[in-house]
């Protein structure tokens, strides 16, 4: 029987998308980039040309093609064209130096890159023997490489290369902050059922019109490339994430959806062009815990926030922090409350746990701290050439997340901090994130991050670098007093420094930059 099953059953691929929706809504916009338009009949063909193009300059199955842009239509076209033609999509950083982007094209072995003429500079210096480079104008029109290479190449389906859907279809390298990057190995199968996972959590649909705020080299997107694809959305792409303009497209467009950490919607609800939303637009939280004030601004404007965590190695977001009726009744500063945890799995993927350091339960408590581990459908298929590093990680049959982690009696997880960020001052714990969420309460407080500092007596206590809204001020003693309204004494700042934060290209805060900052020169502590 089970012979049988087989006969009729498909591989996964979220590949299969394309070819769905251009055939069912040929003349239905999929692409916005500026004053282009093109339909999924378009888009279709753009990604037959990719794909075509890439095989007759040799590539051959499983080899890995690079691709440097911002979301721009090639890096969309990419996600289906490098996998359509058998490749492995490699879709680096655009805010990596030489020396990253080299050691990435190294590891991965790329044979061919495209790289947008904007980071081109990045590439410069670096010996690309052996390697197809196309340089990428993001015109549309004809002069730029990449729509000649796209021109010179056949518009026609090009046959599946895939013989199983276990097989790689991309390569993320994760951010290498404490060494070299690793490049998280993503499956046809897994990037399939996370796509489809992304829509039952944010509800898209047919009329979804997505902005692209999110970068596309990130996680693949949380697989939204796929995703909005698969319901025949429209993708609205966008160069740089500027506030005002995206209040212009939400305006313009009708933006339904879009992603981004925290910074990228702090961003969003203090820009002058901030106003009452005159109809929902669902946007997903991640990257770092928002806190319950960005929670309850969003809402105040009309924004339905869903927030999610997870990481590159669970493509994307793992857990959602799945709203409940009930909490509709309670005072908003409740609401947010409960709105900043992240929540358990989603619907497609396997319940997560927090444990201790043999791998059991911790009690449910909301109290006892441990590790978040994952496993499920998303899961990624381990580190590329990295066999000792994917042991490690995906030990127990769990991903280790190096997050740490309460466990509420209701099921939900909140995260706490991560293992090099918890701040051991005297024998206590301090949280950063509930320090940071203390700080961000003054009104004149636009982000925060806390990290460890060192002091004599206690060994370390935290510092929190803070940035102010624009035309706002506030003094050291005026945030320390709305800290201690919050949280223990000696939970709050030791000091407090005033400037703009570093941050990665997805909005993160590099609170590494800011640890090695208070500890040149002296030994860190370890975790």
């Amino acid at each position: 029987m089970s012979e049988f099953r087989h006969v009729f059953r498909t591989e996964l691929t979220p590949v299969s998308f394309l070819e769905r929706s251009a055939y069912v809504f040929p003349d239905k916009t999929a692409v916005i980039h500026g004053a282009r338009r093109y339909t999924y009949r378009e888009l279709q063909e753009r990604v037959n040309r990719l794909a075509n193009g890439l095989r007759a300059a040799g590539l051959a199955r499983q080899d890995r093609v690079a691709f440097i842009c911002p979301n721009i239509p090639a890096m969309l076209e990419a996600h289906y064209g490098v996998p359509g033609a058998g490749g492995v999509l490699v879709a680096i950083n655009i805010r990596l130096g030489s020396d990253e982007v080299d050691y990435i094209l190294r590891h991965s072995g790329a044979r061919f890159l495209f790289v947008d003429a904007e980071f081109e500079p990045a590439v410069k210096p670096l010996d690309l023997s052996g390697l197809r480079v196309i340089r990428v104008d993001d015109t549309g029109a004809p002069g730029d490489p990449y729509e000649d290479f796209l021109a010179q190449a056949s518009p026609a389906p090009v046959p599946s290369q895939l013989q199983t859907e276990e097989e790689m279809l991309s390569i993320n390298y994760t951010s290498g902050t404490t060494g070299r990057p690793k490049g998280v190995m993503y499956g046809h199968r897994g990037a399939w059922i996370n796509a489809v996972a992304e829509i039952i959590e944010t509800g898209m649909s047919f009329d979804t019109k997505y902005l692209w705020t999110l970068p596309m080299f990130h996680c693949n997107g949380w697989c939204f490339t796929w995703g909005v694809t698969a319901v025949a959305g429209t993708h609205i792409c966008l160069r740089k994430v500027d506030p005002a303009r995206v209040w212009e497209l939400i305006d313009t467009e009708g933006v339904t959806h879009y992603n981004g950490a925290p910074t990228v919607h702090i961003g969003v609800v203090n820009d002058p062009k901030a106003h009452e939303l005159a109809r929902p637009v669902t946007v997903t939280v991640a990257g770092a815990p928002p806190s319950p004030t960005l929670l309850t601004r969003m809402k105040e404007l009309g924004f339905r926030p869903v927030h999610v965590y997870g990481l590159t190695e669970t493509y994307g977001p793992h857990t959602v922090c799945a709203w409940h009726e009930e909490w509709n009744t309670l005072p908003p500063d409740e609401q947010a409350r409960l709105a900043a945890r992240q929540g358990q799995g989603y619907a497609l993927f396997d319940l997560v746990r927090v444990v201790d350091t043999d791998m059991h339960d911790v009690p449910r408590d909301g109290q006892t701290l441990g590790e978040v581990i994952m496993r499920g459908n998303n899961a990624a298929m381990g580190y590329f050439k990295q066999p000792d590093a994917t042991a490690e990680a995906f030990r127990g049959g769990w991903f280790h997340s190096g997050d740490i982690a309460v466990w509420h009696p209701d099921g939900f997880i909140e995260l706490r901090d991560r293992k090099k960020d918890i701040i051991i001052s005297g024998g206590e714990n301090i949280s950063t994130i509930e320090v940071e969420q203390a700080v961000v309460k003054h009104p004149a407080v636009l982000e925060c991050a806390v990290v460890a500092m060192p002091d004599e007596k206690w060994g370390e206590r935290p510092k929190a670098y803070v940035t102010l809204k624009p035309g706002q001020h506030a003094t050291e003693q005026e945030i320390l007093e709305v800290c201690r309204q919050h949280i223990a004494h000696f939970k709050c700042p030791a000091a407090i420094e005033f400037g703009e934060l570093p941050k990665t290209s997805t909005g993160k805060v590099q609170k590494f930059v800011l640890r090695e900052r208070e500890w040149k020169g002296r030994e860190k502590r370890i975790n």
